[in-house]
């Protein structure tokens, strides 16, 4: 009776804000609750020193230490204080196809957002028209002559809402908002695996490169020594085991320098495949340990902060926010569905008449459907759900405890590589000492040859495993940038910063649907 008395118009506005009043009804299923930061109060089971061992007037022997709560700088690789490095960062962050795909999955995820906001929250309105020419028996009308043709226009404006009484079209928009949390996240990931491992690629490249020139320095002492020995031979001051033994010392020598170069064009490429380039076309700097600089602050922020930095446990918890959310759709399934539908329009014999004073029409209804037996379906969807989440629960708890374990041997890992940095100098330089020592004896005749074969073979050692503990002084730094989240809260701007877009508009549409 109160709806007869309305306008038609009067009565779709009226429709629409019976909808958008029901939004305030609850929801159905768990609301979310942020999981608590472990407490632990450190990363490591026993007492880090402050301050780590120096080893002075080594490239990775500066002096180092914590520094307990500071943050992170957005680009931390900068401390390296390194321009081809800021360069090869740059370019990898506009370039790397692996960090663009992250980049669009997350833009997709957003939109998907907007997709599920406006299929779930608003009316779905359309307007139409129609104009037949149709033939109609009259016995249809229970009339006992011919039949009549005639044209008939119509229009409308038809509107269709779901009610969200309970709450499962909220859960749904809930969900799709976690899961474009977790594309995010998943982008940070990207983001800072790629700017670390440009990092660890650069030292790897350099390492390999001070290894190789360390062998091809050690192979050109061993040609002389070799060149003496034969000259020795010739005289009868020492025998052919001794010149064979020098021999077969310089062609292992040289087989580690085939190695060496092998795996610098590995890495080579490697860094080219992160740059997004083809390896003849990368162009990529040389690096030198010598001219990479050791952060000598490493900052190391609380425990309970470490989740909220990772992007990888954000993304972790993120998904569990979703998978909570489904948990709540899957229960408003159970329950019942109202709908409302409305119509308004009008139908005429003629064009002319279509919006004449006797030509409207208009309708109101409603629905109600409560699902009663579909073979248990939508339990078992329901139950589905909640092991969904409990899955999503544990891989929280996985993710967090890896998180942890990766800063703690990060942390171990630099305490102990700045001792071997220590230890490695120092045998180097022994080592250097004791095999220049032999050889002058050696020339003198004051030495069996077995001595210098001992020693070179003892000095070559401890120079490749000094470049080695060199390295790892600075990828261990990089490492624990890494471990702790790699600030990327501090960045402005984007993730990926592509320098041109081919076909930006291919998929853009000017419609609103």
């Amino acid at each position: 009776m109160f709806l007869s008395k309305v306008p038609p118009l009067s009565r779709l506005n009226l429709l629409l804000l019976i909808c958008t009043g029901l939004f305030s009804a609850c929801a159905v299923g768990p609301d979310f609750k942020q999981p608590d930061a472990p407490k632990a109060k450190s990363y490591t089971e026993s007492p880090l020193s402050q301050k780590l061992t120096a080893a002075p007037g080594v490239p990775g022997g500066t002096p180092q230490e914590f520094t307990e709560g500071a943050d992170i700088e957005a680009q931390w690789w900068t401390l390296y204080k390194s321009p081809e490095l800021d360069a090869l960062i740059k370019k990898a962050l506009e370039q790397n196809p692996s960090l663009g795909a992250a980049d669009a999955a997350l833009r997709a995820a957003q939109e998907n957002v907007s997709a599920q906001i406006g299929g779930q929250y608003f009316p779905a309105v359309s307007v139409g028209g129609a104009a037949t020419r149709q033939l109609q028996p009259s016995a249809i009308y229970g009339l006992p002559y011919g039949s009549d043709t005639y044209n008939l226009y119509n229009t409308s404006v038809n509107v269709t809402y779901k009610l969200d009484v309970f709450g499962g079209a909220r859960r749904a928009v809930e969900g799709a908002r976690a899961q474009a949390e977790v594309a995010q996240f998943q982008l940070e990931g990207a983001y800072l695996s790629l700017t670390a491992n440009v990092v660890t690629g650069a030292v790897k490249e350099a390492a390999l490169r001070a290894q190789m020139q360390a062998t091809e320095e050690i192979l050109k002492a061993q040609i002389n020594l070799a060149d003496v020995t034969e000259k020795q031979l010739k005289i009868g001051t020492v025998n052919k085991v001794d010149l064979t033994s020098q021999q077969t010392l310089v062609a292992s020598s040289q087989v580690d320098l085939f190695n060496y170069e092998r795996n610098l064009a590995f890495a080579r490429n490697q860094l080219a495949l992160l740059v997004g380039e083809l390896p003849s076309n990368a162009n990529i700097a040389k690096f030198d340990l010598s001219n990479l600089h050791l952060p000598e602050k490493l900052p190391l922020s609380i425990p309970s902060s470490l989740v909220r930095q990772r992007p990888d446990v954000r993304a972790a918890e993120a998904q569990l926010k979703a998978q909570n959310a489904f948990v709540g759709v899957a229960t408003a399934n159970l329950l019942p569905q109202f709908n409302i539908t409305g119509s308004i329009g009008s139908a005429a014999l003629t064009s002319a008449a279509l919006f004449g004073p006797n030509s409207a029409l208009w309708s109101i209804g409603g629905g109600i459907l409560q699902p009663l037996f579909q073979g248990g379906q939508l339990l078992a969807q329901r139950r589905g759900a909640i092991a969904n989440y409990e899955q999503a629960a544990f891989q929280y708890q996985a993710t967090v405890l890896n998180a942890f374990q990766e800063v703690a041997n990060a942390l171990r890992a630099l305490e102990t590589g700045a001792q071997a940095l220590k230890a490695a100098s120092d045998a180097e330089r022994y080592a250097y000492e004791t095999l220049d020592l032999v050889q002058q004896q050696y020339k003198l005749g004051t030495t069996s040859y077995l001595a210098v074969l001992y020693y070179q073979n003892q000095y070559q050692q401890a120079k490749v495993k000094s470049v080695a503990a060199q390295a790892t002084r600075f990828s261990d730094t990089a490492a624990l940038f890494a471990a702790l989240g790699g600030g990327w809260w501090n960045r402005e701007g984007p993730a990926f910063k592509p320098k041109d877009i081919a076909n930006k508009d291919q998929n853009e549409t000017s419609g609103t649907n």
